[in-house]
């Protein structure tokens, strides 16, 4: 399968310090083997969407048409408050 970056989350990887977005290439290259690599759990609050760890940031993903589509990229004390998880869906 192929990841595919939704336009917020690939404008957040690029302001990321070198060495984070490399851990994150590395860990999106991890997610298309098959079954996917990775420290992977469902998304609480939204059925179907997924939450990849990577360090202190979080991948928010689903399954899309056979693809990985990651919705987007934020720390972790962002990614679960709940004014994210109504936004993102």
């Amino acid at each position: 399968m192929k990841v595919l970056l939704h336009r917020a989350a690939n404008k957040y990887l690029e302001r990321l310090q070198p060495d984070d977005r490399n851990r994150f290439n590395a860990a999106f290259a991890g997610l298309e083997k098959e079954p996917p690599e990775g420290d992977i759990k469902a998304y609480e609050g939204n059925p179907g969407t997924l939450r990849l760890r990577v360090g202190g940031y979080r991948a928010i993903f689903k399954f899309v048409d056979g693809s990985i589509l990651v919705t987007h990229i934020e720390p972790r004390g962002q990614a679960y408050s709940k004014k994210t998880r109504n936004k993102r869906g």
